[in-house]
């Protein structure tokens, strides 16, 4: 499946679709539809009881889109967040260098000086892919939005790139409050705004998305794992910077393996293996993931190392959908140095330090994408999304049979009381068998029918969404049937 194919059945059910499309869209940006907010809405849920709920090591903040512009300088941002832009002088459509060094040349230029990028187009004669017309100067440009502050021009400041830095900036606060010691982890979701050169492929490159992202501080002095034995010995498809150097592909390994020694190793195979087991839990096929060590040249300005978790679709390849960072002491070590602030721990002993970290930043969009390729299902009978219970818009829909004879008040009083404990829809408009493939677009697992025999036993039946089988089952039994069925539910 390609995902144009993606693009166009979710538009069509309702999930995500162009921002004003009326105007003809607005590149980089896009709507949720009423089953997409959903999704969306259930996604964010899961992640947020997986690794705040259900960690004592983490709690949770909500930071401000538009903050003070010295954050912007302090982060490096200012400075360093850019990608290398080339315009075609005949046409005047701008183009990501490197991307498309890649594209027409099949030469990774990714992390490149301008410079060198632009000796090599001129080289190979890289020309314009929509006009031909000769490509100009290869040269920076910064992606963040900037925005003014007040009247009379305002001072300039920024639309956040991305959830990190506010974390970073409350840290000392929040440190206090929490009355954590290390290991110690903050959370955030929410919006980030980043000024792309070429935004494409649907919820994979956007301007404005989600993140969900977890800063995670250690002492280095003493950054054990009690989690470790857990973990160590799990299996992922993955791929060693060195791996890549000598031209191998990715293979079975452990996670252990992946990660060489370094402050907080034990932490990272940890966030390793329980971001891969977040994406399972919700629906991604785990034979599309792998983990990739981040080259070098590669990393963030700040990263000690990156490992990438990439999802692979048929039209794109591998596609990354989580980044987990090591960014070292660089984020407090920098706004201690342009605040004059504190960022600074205490041991038991009473000695003082800057806490290392790890950041495991997932996008929301792009898990979202990377769930939807793996449940969509097409066949010569029907279109479906096997989707988890626990992300599905809906865990149950209710149809009577016809609406009338009595049947859509039983209906009703069974849909009023599964949605005091499951969200449910109800529909009694139009042919049984088209509501039930409505549902089956939208990924509902299961529907309950009130029909004629209803009326002499009281009994439903309850129609599973992937194999359509149906049971019957007492009334007054439902809500314990979809409890038990959610429960063994498995992805």
């Amino acid at each position: 499946m390609d995902i144009k194919t993606l693009a166009d059945f979710c538009a069509k059910v309702g999930i995500a679709f162009p921002t004003a499309e009326i105007y003809g869209g607005f590149s980089g940006f896009y709507d949720w539809g009423p089953v997409g907010v959903e999704i969306k809405n259930n996604v964010k849920r899961v992640w947020w009881r997986t690794f705040v709920h259900q960690m004592d090591e983490i709690v949770g903040i909500d930071g401000s889109i538009v903050t003070h512009p010295d954050v912007w300088k302090a982060s490096g941002h200012v400075e360093h967040f850019h990608d290398v832009v080339t315009r075609c002088k005949k046409c005047g459509r701008a183009y990501r260098a490197d991307k498309l060094v890649l594209e027409v040349l099949g030469i990774n230029v990714e992390g490149k000086p301008a410079e060198e990028i632009d000796t090599i187009i001129r080289k190979n004669n890289v020309r314009c892919p929509s006009c031909g017309g000769e490509l100009g100067p290869v040269e920076y440009f910064n992606l963040m939005f900037e925005t003014k502050v007040g009247p009379y021009g305002g001072v300039t400041s920024y639309l956040r790139p991305e959830t990190a830095q506010l974390i970073f900036v409350n840290f000392p606060r929040v440190y206090l409050l929490a009355r954590k010691r290390m290991p110690f982890g903050i959370a955030q979701m929410g919006k980030a705004y980043r000024n792309e050169i070429s935004p494409r492929n649907f919820l994979f490159r956007l301007r404005e998305f989600e993140q969900m992202e977890i800063e995670f501080f250690f002492d280095p002095k003493d950054d054990a794992c009690p989690y470790y034995n857990e973990v160590k010995g799990k299996k992922v498809l993955g791929l060693t910077a060195e791996m890549q150097e000598r031209g191998e592909k990715e293979r079975p390994m452990r996670i252990a393996d992946l990660v060489p020694e370094m402050p907080g190793r034990e932490w990272m195979i940890f966030w390793i293996a329980k971001s891969v087991d977040f994406f399972v839990s919700v629906g991604v096929d785990p034979k599309r993931i792998r983990v990739r060590e981040q080259l070098p040249d590669e990393r963030a300005h700040y990263s000690m190392g990156t490992w990438d978790v990439e999802f692979r679709f048929d039209d794109l390849g591998w596609q990354e959908i989580e980044g987990i960072a090591h960014r070292g002491t660089y984020d407090l070590s920098r706004h201690q140095e342009f605040s004059g602030k504190s960022f600074e721990a205490v041991r038991p002993d009473g000695s003082k330090f800057i806490p290392m970290v790890i950041e495991p930043s997932w996008g929301v969009e792009r898990t979202i994408l990377a769930m939807l390729y793996s449940a969509y299902r097409k066949d010569e009978k029907r279109t479906y999304l096997r989707i988890h219970p626990q992300v599905a818009p809906y865990v149950v829909a209710v149809f009577p049979l016809v609406s009338k004879d009595g049947l859509p008040e039983i209906a009703r009083e069974i849909y009023k009381e599964i949605r005091t404990e499951f969200r449910a829809f109800y529909d009694e408009k139009g042919n049984i068998g088209k509501r039930y493939r409505r549902q089956d677009e939208i990924g509902t697992p299961f529907c309950i029918t009130v029909d004629y025999q209803t009326r002499e036993d009281e009994t439903v039946t309850i129609r599973d969404r992937d194999t359509m089988q149906q049971e019957r089952v007492h009334k007054d039994e439902v809500v314990a049937w979809i409890r038990e069925h959610v429960k063994n539910w498995r992805v």
